[in-house]
């Protein structure tokens, strides 16, 4: 998209005359359908000015042509300024100027970035000479009319404020000046000088014209760079059902070129190797000409992988494919081939600084592309802003048309290729109760330190191997080191007289593999997504263990973290359900935190109480004595199939021991979390069924006391005069001792309109010989969070 066109002497008529900001204006909310800042408006009534005396030259010909603010394809960034015409030698060339109004710029010890100076303020912004060849490197890379047609792209920055050159023209920049020169106030005349050599004569072919309506399309070199990057490359290898998704979104990527939009769906938990198939399907699909990116909300997965591809070429033209999820908001429809999602469960409602541009990302996702591609794991939700669900994307799938699609990988690859080491974690921090309460027979390093001090040495001794050791806290302490005072120490922790800083800012998302990283400690926010050989976590007291019951604070963490900002206010409104989700947020985060490691976790809590509770986990997982099958499945006449022989929904359907399901069914599981059942061969197996006892005399008419039962899943549909189990928060069942209960459904409706009709209440009535038990009735506001689980088949044993 393009705003302003036309030719130097158009241009010049323009300012002469001060209208020059004003057709800008009006250009930019007729073709970008918004309205600027008053800081853009200004910058266009200063640096056009400017631009007036370098162009007026009278050397530089009438019918040159002159564009502003350029929207680069596949981004939301736009070329300032643009001048098109032909060198001496006749070739097509377009001039590219980066402006900045700065008055003052600071150099710093990052590769590429300055800091310009305001009155009240210091900010980092990429180095202008970057911006500049770097968009050209990118128009480069995917519009085919600028290769097929040779049109040459001369990227170069205009500073007309600043007075002296020593920072911005440091040696420390020359890989970006060498490639796209920088002029300052008093380079006016140079600039000219630089404009004249490349554009000699006019532009009477329509160069911008061409450009802007060229094809979108992936170079030959890009591709083939690609994927030289990854052979041999031991991190990117697929295995097993990684291979099955990576092929079933490549044959997607081709249906959707050619029918309706497609949304694929990839649930995977820790270590399955979700990250993995996001860069293979980035790679072979820029390779067969689809104009592909990787989307990310957290920072840290796309600095790192972009950095791991960084090989053959430029950093800048493989972080041209990795985009965060904001980035989407104004793209057009379909104009990516596909999109890659990867750790969806981050994606936010709202885009930009303050969450507040845009409509919701997944639905910009999928509306900007033909195929959207999400991996997710939503037990790694770890901020209020996570929006990122199966619920919300198959939503916002149906509300746009598109056809739905799901796959799990399973195959465990981190941890040691441990899922029980998952589910002890899982039931350690109580997040859900699973069948694996030991840690007997897991080939995984896991260890209690009681000081900070010996854990960080222990840390060490693993990251002299090969530098893939890394320690990682919970989000308590303040981050003092990254402005106030860079030599301040983040973490303390006097009693063991241990301190350390959070990780360096320097290092940016880079953290997790900058090499004397070891020292600092990472958080959440640059770790998600990643992984190292060994990881040092410290629990800081905003989870702490009181009499056996894992326990979470939220107002301990650090007023800095955004995690949880805005809890305060939400708890005023919604006290009861904040508790819940703050609580799932902190137990997440540090369920995150402990699988980060491939090959062990150490641990240390700074509460005393809770050190002595997962040391006490460690010595029941070894005390540990296993059921027999007799005792754990009292009653059951059916075969438990050994974990060798087990066909999911082939050969077996899940059983669940009702007195521990207290967590959700839907929750994603791992099939080590609960045992399979062979069915009598009457019944068909179907992926629906389950098998479940039902305890206590409440249904004692249909189903007696002690009963295994064959349950079919809800999807949907009448459940009038069935028997169900059904969950819901306001129910205790003292037969189960849970949030759920087994009984006959009932429903009365009211119409709403002429379409639609409401609950104005829900019975679930028990069967029952014995006295005492009545219906439960559940009103209009409570029926909406009532879940059916499984409809009553019948009783098997």
């Amino acid at each position: 998209m393009l705003v302003y066109s036309g030719d130097k002497k158009k241009f010049v008529e323009d300012v002469n005359s001060n209208q020059i900001e004003h057709i800008i204006l009006s250009e930019f909310k007729r073709k970008l359908l918004k309205r600027p800042s008053k800081s853009e408006i200004r910058s266009w009534k200063n640096s056009m000015q400017y631009m007036f005396k370098v162009i007026i030259d009278p050397e530089i010909p009438q019918d040159a042509g002159v564009s502003i603010e350029y929207t680069l394809p596949l981004t939301n960034n736009r070329i300032d300024f643009i001048l098109t015409g032909k060198d001496s030698n006749k070739r097509e060339t377009a001039v590219i100027i980066e402006l900045k109004q700065w008055s003052e710029v600071r150099k710093t010890e990052k590769d590429g970035v300055v800091v310009a100076l305001y009155p009240k303020q210091e900010i980092e912004f990429n180095h202008p000479s970057y911006q500049a060849w770097t968009y050209a490197a990118l128009i480069e890379d995917y519009n085919e009319t600028v290769r097929k047609e040779d049109i040459r792209l001369m990227p170069c920055a205009y500073l007309h404020n600043v007075d002296a050159d020593a920072a911005i023209n440091d040696p420390f920049y020359l890989t970006h000046t060498s490639k796209a020169p920088v002029f300052i106030s008093s380079d006016a005349r140079k600039l000219a000088e630089f404009l004249k050599r490349y554009v000699k004569y006019g532009d009477t072919d329509n160069i911008m014209y061409r450009i802007e309506h060229g094809k979108i399309k992936p170079s030959k070199g890009l591709a083939d760079s690609l994927s030289s990057m990854l052979n041999g490359n031991q991190e990117f290898l697929m295995i097993d059902d990684q291979k099955l998704v990576y092929e079933a979104a490549i044959d997607l990527a081709h249906r959707a070129q050619k029918g309706k939009k497609q949304v694929l769906i990839v649930e995977g938990g820790p270590g399955t190797g979700k990250s993995v198939v996001a860069i293979n399907l980035l790679v072979e699909l820029t390779k067969r000409e689809l104009v592909t990116q990787y989307v990310s909300k957290n920072a840290a997965p796309r600095a790192v992988f972009s950095a791991k591809l960084t090989g053959t070429l430029t950093k800048t033209k493989i972080n041209n494919m990795f985009k965060g999820s904001g980035s989407y908001i104004d793209t057009e429809s379909n104009f990516f081939d596909v999109l890659i999602v990867d750790e969806a469960h981050r994606l936010n409602e709202k885009s930009g600084l303050y969450r507040n541009k845009g409509d919701h990302q997944i639905k910009e996702i999928i509306l900007s592309s033909k195929l959207a591609i999400f991996f997710i794991d939503e037990n790694q939700r770890v901020t209020l802003s996570d929006v990122g669900s199966l619920g919300e994307i198959q939503r916002w799938s149906s509300e746009l048309g598109a056809v739905l699609h799901t796959m799990k990988l399973t195959s465990q690859f981190r941890c040691n290729g441990s899922d029980a080491y998952l589910a002890w974690i899982d039931s350690t921090l109580q997040i859900r109760e699973t069948a694996n309460h030991t840690l007997e027979n897991i080939d995984y390093d896991f260890r209690i330190f009681d000081s900070p001090v010996k854990m960080r040495e222990a840390i060490f001794q693993k990251n002299a191997i090969n530098n893939k050791a890394r320690m990682v806290a919970g989000y308590c302490w303040k981050w003092i080191s990254k402005k106030k005072d860079k030599d301040a120490m983040d973490i303390n922790i006097p009693e063991h007289q241990f301190e350390a800083q959070w990780n360096l800012a320097t290092d940016g998302s880079l953290w997790i593999i900058s090499p004397d990283s070891v020292k600092q400690i990472g958080c959440i926010h640059t770790c998600q997504g990643l992984e190292v050989d060994y990881i040092g976590v410290i629990i800081g007291p905003d989870l702490v263990v009181r009499d056996g019951v894992v326990m979470t604070d939220v107002s301990k963490r650090d007023g800095g973290d955004n995690s949880v900002k805005g809890y305060k206010k939400l708890s005023k409104e919604k006290p009861e359900e904040m508790a819940i989700i703050t609580d799932r947020i902190i137990k997440n985060t540090y369920r995150t935190l402990m699988t980060r490691g491939q090959k062990g976790c150490y641990l240390f809590c700074t509460d005393r109480e809770t050190r002595e509770y997962f040391e006490k986990m460690i010595e029941l997982s070894q005390q540990v004595r296993k059921l027999t099958l007799e005792e754990k499945y009292p009653g059951l006449n059916l075969k438990i199939l050994p974990v060798q022989e087990v066909k999911p929904f082939i050969n077996s359907v899940p059983i669940y021991n009702l007195k521990v399901a207290a967590g959700d069914f839907s929750d994603y599981q791992e099939e080590t979390d609960f045992d399979w059942v062979e069915l009598p061969e009457h019944i068909r197996v179907s992926k629906d069924y389950f098998v479940a006892q039902v305890i206590g005399e409440s249904m004692n008419k249909r189903i007696p006391n002690g009963s295994w039962c064959l349950f079919k899943s809800c999807a949907g549909g009448s459940r009038e005069g069935k028997i169900v189990l059904v969950q819901h928060r306001d129910i205790q069942d003292l037969e189960t001792g849970g949030q759920y209960t087994i009984k006959e459904y009932h429903s009365e409706k009211v119409a709403v309109d002429d379409d639609n009709w409401a609950h104005s209440k829900i019975v679930l009535r028990p069967k029952t010989s014995s006295l005492g038990y009545k219906d439960i009735i559940l009103e209009p506001h409570q029926a909406e969070e009532l879940k059916v689980i499984g409809e009553y088949l019948s009783t098997l044993s």
